[in-house]
């Protein structure tokens, strides 16, 4: 009896506990007085969650179509800002693969042209603190996406993991944002890079507020992944954005090689014009054609010319883009100018093993012989030179298929824009990685697809478990990788306790940190294999 009268008691202890803990938790904290604070433009109020002061859809610009941005009209009373901005209208989504839509589990979000809006994370408010600033550019290519497109994206655990200040933005894209117009007057003179323009001003913004938000706007580190990746790099490429950042991480996205030159740019607006049936007086009228009809011209109109182009026996890779001028971008990223820009930017660049090979079906029952027949179509007497590469990067390579779904295209550019930076005479230093953590959801088909290594970055696995899992393993190398990328924004170094030591990256070492359930630091780890893949072929 008094064995089972101390059972209650400590019953009734443990639920009054819980029962307290769960009454005196407050994950959300909204209202009048609560999380307010100022900005150049007026004040604005978000709420708290989780600790974490949460501002959404802040405007940090304005501006008529394809004319360069602006400082947003001021507002007298408290800005309410709770909820994310719209996101910049592009193709409607019109199907999805179930499986991957599953994985990815998209929030497309609301459509509106204006849609320069930020959002911003932070654990306090004016309060003196210098916290390392973070802004997230989104991935997309320059075509689509948004800050709220993945579960992936949210700020809030990596502000309260790092005391950093988590900033996204949203921006101007497709022919909202690259339709180059500047052969038709001064007005539109900036057109061609006007999404690249907002992202500036963005900078600017947080040069200019986020000490209110309790961050130090001597101390930002731009980061993206895919479409953001390629615009972090055109960043480091303008001098419009220099002194608004000071360090950088490119992620799957080192494929901004070059800009597109004006002669092509150019000759895509006048497409347009025709496709419309307008003529070069009429460029005004552009202004007022509905946003779904001026985009469908615009996607004909770079068919058409990327059409023209390869009879004329030209590069025909014709797409939204940076525009080669005299203001934003008045160099090519390989010409000495252009790296001499960001030379005292350190950089933390990478990728993931398998990125869009992850995409392609397996086929059931795939043998090695199988495998061999498909390898032998690519690499010819090559194939068994490549097979023993692959085992030589990749140890644990074991399935028939996993000797045909490894990424080498961004791998290389990647490689190729570490070794261009580390190169330059007194450079800030570079780090690279490579994301080869495999997920098992879904028998494993998800791999270390694109965008997977995201939710590992921003501690977001619980967000992301139908990417990743939410098993112990995932949460144990988030942590690992979330605390690299947030000493990296503090100090530009991303060395941490719970990874090996991660020395600076040269074309010589070859230095690659290897993010996995083990990770481990090797040199050139799959130098022998790129090579065999990035040979000529023979005729």
């Amino acid at each position: 009896m008094k064995r089972k009268t101390t059972f209650l008691l400590m019953l009734a202890i443990c639920f009054y506990n819980i029962s307290a803990f769960c009454q005196s938790n407050d994950p959300i904290k909204a209202g009048e007085g609560i999380a307010v604070t100022s900005t150049d433009n007026g004040k604005v109020r978000g709420y708290v969650h989780n600790g974490i002061f949460t501002f959404k859809g802040i405007p940090y610009a304005e501006a008529d179509r394809f004319t360069a941005p602006r400082k947003p009209k001021a507002w007298n009373d408290e800005r309410s800002s709770m909820t994310y901005g719209p996101v910049c209208p592009t193709d409607p989504t019109t199907t999805v693969n179930d499986a991957f839509e599953f994985a990815f589990n998209h929030d497309l979000g609301y459509a509106n042209e204006h849609c320069q809006t930020l959002n911003v994370w932070t654990q306090k408010l004016n309060d003196g603190r210098k916290r390392p600033v973070m802004v997230w550019l989104h991935g997309g290519g320059f075509t689509a996406g948004s800050s709220i497109e993945l579960p992936s994206y949210d700020g809030e655990n990596l502000a309260k993991k790092g005391d950093v200040v988590l900033v996204s933005i949203n921006h101007r894209l497709n022919v909202l944002g690259f339709l180059d117009l500047s052969a038709y007057g001064d007005k539109y003179k900036n057109s061609g890079n006007a999404g690249l323009a907002d992202i500036v001003a963005a900078l600017q913004w947080v040069k200019d507020n986020i000490a209110q938000f309790g961050g130090d706007p001597d101390n930002v580190t731009i980061f993206g992944q895919s479409g953001g990746g390629g615009k972090v790099t055109c960043m480091m490429n303008t001098p419009k954005a220099k002194g608004l950042f000071n360090k950088a991480i490119v992620e799957s996205g080192s494929y901004i090689t070059s800009f597109t030159d004006k002669s092509i740019s150019q000759r895509v607006a006048a497409a347009l014009l025709d496709e419309l049936h307008l003529q070069a007086s009429q460029v005004d009228s552009l202004q007022k054609i509905p946003y779904y009809q001026l985009n469908a011209a615009g996607n004909r109109a770079l068919r058409k010319v990327g059409g023209a182009l390869r009879k004329e026996g030209k590069p025909a890779n014709v797409g939204w883009n940076a525009v080669l001028d005299s203001d934003m971008f008045p160099n090519q990223p390989t010409d000495q100018a252009a790296m001499d820009l960001s030379k005292n930017i350190p950089l933390l660049v990478g990728t993931t093993k398998n990125e869009f090979a992850a995409f392609a079906p397996t086929p059931k029952g795939q043998t090695i012989e199988d495998v061999k027949v498909i390898l032998q179509k690519k690499y010819g007497d090559q194939t068994d030179a490549y097979m023993a590469a692959v085992k030589q990067a990749y140890p644990n390579t074991s399935k028939p298929f996993e000797y045909n779904d490894i990424e080498f295209g961004f791998r290389s550019l990647a490689i190729k824009q570490a070794d261009q930076k580390s190169g330059l005479s007194g450079a800030a230093p570079v780090y690279m990685y490579l994301f080869t953590w495999q997920s098992p959801v879904n028998d494993g088909r998800y791999k270390a697809m694109h965008c997977m290594d995201i939710a590992f970055q921003f501690d977001n696995i619980r967000r992301c478990e139908e990417m990743t899992g939410g098993g112990k393993d995932a949460f144990a190398l988030a942590s690992k990788i979330s605390s690299a990328w947030i000493s990296f924004a503090r100090s530009g170094n991303p060395n941490t306790p719970g990874l090996p030591k991660w020395p600076a990256y040269t074309s010589a070492n070859g230095a690659t940190m290897i993010l996995d359930n083990k990770c481990e630091m090797r040199d050139h780890p799959d130098a022998e294999l790129l090579k065999i893949v990035n040979a000529p072929k023979k005729q």
